[in-house]
């Protein structure tokens, strides 16, 4: 039973009348019958409990940066008017508002209260228990009650670069067969014939068709479609570095997220492992429009992880999962010690069945700092950095004599640098 504010207002008033005017027993006695008869008929009134049914949506998602709504449908099954308060309990970082919802709901209706999430950031929110307070018509007392109802808000990434996507798809079909070029190179497919010009590769020179034609006829050719890719995303300790308002690992989603949906375009499936010393997040075997949504469902709740990866381990399953040659994109580090230890040692036999693309993100303060030497002060700062340039420049030269494609960006820049890569592989027929 709860006891109000008013309940306390009525006690007070019953004791002034209980002291001046009737400071007999008998009159003590009739103002503790009075209020305990009001108490009685308050409560006595009050709705059953399991007259409110509560339910809402198992799972809502929203994109991170953004406000949704959950809704907790209220339905009341019983024959008395429920009156009394809601609060739907969420955690602290989903950032609730309007939590708190006012019941007055008469018999055989329903009512929806509405809470507003901004989650701060990305993975799963489990909503709390929500509590019920029923109150008699007096406003003297009730009942109060919690509930569980189910529920989960769900942030995905913020995919801030999605507005690249469009233009890289217009590149990318022009490149690939509405307006064809004449180009040669692993993995292209054939397309059709035209006339040899001036200029024009005599490799392409298709000498069959030229035999039963009056002119000298070349083949064109078109990236191929429906190949494969399978994106590693290192989930170890490197990942948890600051870079720019995020981690590595935030700039390496981002960039994955594009990359996949201009994949998706290409008509490619696409597959993605997150890994540390054991699989945190996968995709398999996707390709299309969902492509999208479920990358972004699979890398919403990932985060680092305080230990070291096990590159080893990750070739392996990497091999396991990609059966015939495919392109292969690495999202890790290009730290020299880090590279030194855990990525030249097992590079080449990854590199011997697949097409390997190492991806890194750059941290422009390092950038900033070598620039900058307007002062004596900016000297060892510029000199540390400058160091830290000519070192990842000797790891990306030993890696692409290697054979091994790097894409190196600042985190703003990395998805569209991805991007354009992947499109110059589709281009050179590559990819």
């Amino acid at each position: 039973m709860v006891v109000t504010g008013r309940l306390a207002a009525v006690a007070g008033l019953l004791a002034l009348l209980v002291t001046f005017v009737v400071p007999s027993l008998p009159g003590v006695l009739i103002a503790t019958a009075v209020l305990a008869a009001a108490l009685l008929f308050d409560l006595g009134s009050v709705g059953g409990a399991g007259d409110l049914t509560l339910s809402r949506q198992p799972l809502t998602t929203v994109r991170l940066g953004r406000s949704t709504e959950v809704e907790l449908v209220a339905t009341n099954t019983g024959a008395r008017t429920l009156h009394g308060t809601v609060w739907d309990d969420w955690p602290d970082s989903a950032c609730a508002e309007n939590r708190t919802h006012q019941l007055d709901l008469a018999p055989a209706t329903l009512v929806r209260f509405r809470t507003t999430l901004t989650p701060a950031y990305r993975g799963d929110r489990v909503a709390g228990q929500v509590t019920v307070r029923l109150i008699g018509p007096l406003g003297l007392a009730g009942r109060q009650s919690r509930r569980t109802v189910a529920a989960r808000v769900r942030a995905l990434p913020p995919f801030r670069s999605e507005r690249l996507l469009r233009s890289k798809v217009k590149r990318l079909q022009h490149l690939e067969g509405r307006n064809v070029a004449n180009m040669r190179g692993q993995g292209s497919e054939f397309d059709s014939f035209r006339e040899y010009v001036a200029g024009d590769d005599v490799r392409a020179i298709d000498w069959r068709a030229t035999a039963r034609a009056t002119d000298v006829l070349v083949r064109t050719w078109r990236p191929e479609r429906h190949r494969h890719m399978l994106m590693l995303l290192d989930t170890g300790r490197v990942s948890a570095g600051r870079v720019g308002a995020g981690t590595r690992l935030d700039a390496s989603i981002e960039a994955a997220l594009l990359l996949g949906g201009l994949a998706a375009a290409a008509g490619d499936s696409v597959d993605l492992l997150a890994y540390d010393r054991e699989p945190r997040a996968e995709v398999r075997g996707i390709s299309g429009k969902s492509l999208q949504l479920k990358l972004m469902h699979a890398m919403a709740g990932i985060t680092p992880a305080l230990v070291d990866t096990d590159s080893a381990a990750l070739v392996r399953a990497a091999i396991q999962r990609t059966r015939r040659r495919s392109l292969v994109v690495w999202f890790t580090t290009l730290d020299g010690a880090a590279v030194a230890e855990n990525l030249l040692p097992v590079l080449p036999t990854l590199a011997q069945r697949h097409r390997v693309l190492i991806v890194s993100v750059t941290d422009p303060e390092v950038a900033d700092a070598a620039a900058r030497r307007a002062t004596r002060a900016d000297l060892y700062p510029a000199a540390a950095a400058e160091s830290v340039l000519a070192e990842r420049a000797l790891v990306q030269e030993s890696l692409r004599r290697k054979g091994i494609a790097v894409v190196a960006a600042a985190p703003d820049r990395l998805p569209e640098a991805l991007a354009d890569e992947y499109l110059e592989l589709k281009q050179s027929g590559t990819m």
